[in-house]
């Protein structure tokens, strides 16, 4: 079984060398040599073949909270920690390599392949044995159970993403009842990543079951690990191999997932609580690296850092306010402070669709992504936001807005929030650090549009087209997963083109188009490309920083 790229994961391949470009200073006066991003394909999993691994033994992994949702296709599920055990026990039909490339997963797949193109026709071939938890084969029922939940066109359903699936007009069995026939009104380039991870029909089926069914738990599973307990109490999700399973038996005896402020990580590895950690920030990357049997080990994930401008509400609804944000918000100085004392060096960016060291990105940025504390006066004053004193009024009232922070961020998120509350206040903005419980932050602050600003990540876009839901217009409640609503028609228009053109230059070329009407309507400020860097314990095989990558859990395990 493989994690697949939404929460990507891995495979194979040694680490890329990195060159030492630059130092910060660590505690102990030494400076901390700053090794340049690694480059797209590197990984860095301390990869050994099966016989090198014991059988048994338990992995022990933090999540960030508790699993509110677990259907990842919805809007409240679409959040890294849920997407990721989601996948652990769901069909993953396709699975990447080091280049970002998806291939065929044999577990599940016999074969996938385009067969017509007018209209584009893909045949999908499922492995026989390949059954959910209870017992019925995997069919061309759940692909069309899934679509239909998915195609956007009955509103009861929460769908985070339709794109992709709203260009198909039906889902069909094939020669047999192994076979899935998926024909498209027009041509979608990026079909390998729909129906992955596949979904019941039995638990789908239905607006309510989509909605609700998936609620702090997952009801039926169909992969090499299955769900054994969900420990509320102790905030514990534990997995362990089914026994069903048809494929290469997993190494390990279980997977058990533990729901931990992220400021309680590293005390939790060095106890030996858990078998990972983050190591990006300066103060536990300090603590980790002399940890005892531990490897630091470095990738280059797709991740990214921005802030998120919510245009549904408040002064925000102006996009001159929204555009005196971008100007005002100075993204070099958030890196720079973020990037002091780390290992690997920051590197601020200017798309909203590809990351720095990817082939077809461009700096579309402009002037928009430009700090320029003038400029943005200017446009609050155009806006009728008046600065007397050093404050910004209009009609007797304070340009104030709200910075929502979860109550488990890290010192560096802190840190951010402070310092862009203190590059508005120098343009006469006033900025309200606002801390939320961690477990709500999302399901009832982001995904809703509860918020005037937040930053958050977006993780593992290997697909160009997974960026669509971010920046198309909500439909009514739908918000997809343009959480600030800030879209065009034009937006809307280039994306939709861009995913119904098979020539990948062409493609770019409209992502790079869109991109610019982006940053023209201030939707958000992307900060910088966030390295991969993680303290794993040296005798873990097959797991650490995947890059572009799935993981293959079947073959995580302890070494002999």
């Amino acid at each position: 079984m493989r994690q697949t790229p939404t929460a990507a994961w891995v495979a194979a391949t040694a680490a890329a060398a990195l060159l030492v470009t630059g130092c910060g200073s660590a505690d102990d006066g030494k400076p901390v040599a700053q090794r340049s991003a690694a480059p797209a394909g590197s990984q860095d999993i301390n990869a050994h073949p099966l016989s090198d691994i014991k059988q048994g033994g338990t992995l022990k992994l933090a999540i960030s909270q508790w699993i509110a949702d677990f259907n990842r296709y919805t809007a409240n599920g679409n959040q890294g920690d849920a997407t990721e055990i989601n996948e652990l026990v769901e069909p993953d039909l396709f699975d990447t390599d080091a280049q970002g490339t998806s291939h065929v997963n044999p577990d599940f797949l016999v074969s996938a392949e385009v067969t017509a193109t007018s209209p584009q026709t893909v045949l999908y071939k499922l492995d026989p044995k390949a059954k959910w938890s209870d017992g019925k084969p995997l069919s061309w029922l759940d692909f069309k159970a899934v679509w239909q939940a998915q195609n956007g066109r009955n509103k009861a359903y929460e769908a985070a993403d339709t794109s992709g699936y709203e260009q198909i007009t039906q889902v069909e069995q094939g020669a047999d009842a192994h076979q899935v026939e998926v024909v498209f009104a027009t041509p979608y380039a990026d079909w390998q990543r729909l129906f992955d991870p596949l979904l019941p029909a039995v638990a789908i089926d239905t607006p309510d079951k989509f909605n609700k069914g998936w609620t702090e738990r997952i009801p039926v599973t169909g992969n090499a690990f299955r769900i054994s307990s969900y420990d509320k109490t102790a905030q514990t999700i534990t997995a362990v191999p089914d026994p069903h399973w048809w494929g290469t038996r997993p190494k390990l005896d279980s997977i058990v997932y533990r729901a931990l402020d992220y400021t309680a990580w590293t005390d939790a590895y060095l106890n030996k609580e858990i078998d990972y950690a983050s190591a990006i920030l300066p103060e536990d990357y300090k603590r980790l690296a002399r940890a005892a049997g531990t490897d630091i080990r470095v990738g280059a994930r797709w991740d990214e850092v921005h802030i998120e401008f919510n245009g549904a509400r408040g002064p925000l609804k102006d996009v001159r306010v929204r555009q005196a944000l971008q100007h005002a918000i100075d993204r070099k100085a958030i890196a720079t402070a973020f990037g002091k004392d780390l290992p690997v060096k920051l590197q601020t960016y200017g798309s909203h669709f590809f990351m720095p060291n990817q082939a077809g990105y461009q700096d579309n940025s402009g002037t928009y992504g430009t700090y320029d504390a003038d400029a943005a006066g200017r446009l609050l004053d155009a806006a009728g936001w008046k600065l007397q004193g050093d404050k910004r009024v209009k009609d007797g009232k304070q340009l104030t807005l709200s910075y929502t922070l979860s109550s488990g961020s890290t010192s560096a998120q802190v840190d951010q929030a402070e310092l862009v509350q203190a590059q508005l206040a120098a343009v006469g903005i006033k900025l309200t650090i606002d801390k939320v419980p961690a477990n709500d932050y999302f399901s009832k602050y982001i995904t809703i549009g509860n918020f005037d600003i937040s930053s958050f990540r977006w993780v593992d876009q290997t697909f160009r087209s997974q960026a669509y839901p971010i920046y198309r217009q909500p439909s009514g409640k739908n918000l997809y997963q343009n959480y600030g609503s800030v879209g065009s028609p034009e937006i809307d228009a280039l994306l939709k083109k861009a995913t119904e053109t098979t020539d990948t230059a062409a493609a770019n070329k409209l992502y790079n188009e869109a991109d610019a009407e982006i940053w023209a309507l201030g939707h958000s400020i992307p900060l910088y490309q966030r390295p991969e860097v993680l303290a794993v314990r040296s005798n873990l095989a097959n797991y650490g920083a995947d890059g572009l990558a799935s993981r293959d859990y079947t073959k995580v395990g302890w070494l002999k």
